[in-house]
């Protein structure tokens, strides 16, 4: 994950050889930064949501509880069994 903020920040995305390439570095960038000012890490936020999207274990409706700022406290509770 380091290695691709660094990439990202130096880049500045103009090394990307297309428009959707550019786009997904920028979303990229989007959801370590958001992560980072939530003081969560990256990587274990990124994990964990797409855990929980895929098993369905989080409605379409409960999406908002995923973000950085929320994700922080669900992550500090024990898991439902």
């Amino acid at each position: 994950m380091r290695a691709l903020v660094g990439v990202l920040r130096r880049t500045g995305h103009h090394e990307v050889a297309s428009d959707t390439g550019e786009e997904h570095c920028a979303l990229m960038a989007t959801l370590i930064g958001s992560a980072r000012l939530s003081g969560v890490e990256p990587l274990a936020r990124l994990t964990d949501v797409l855990q929980r999207i895929v098993a369905g274990r989080t409605k379409s409706d409960e999406i908002g509880s995923l973000m950085p700022w929320n994700w922080k406290t669900q992550a500090a509770l024990p898991a439902a069994v």
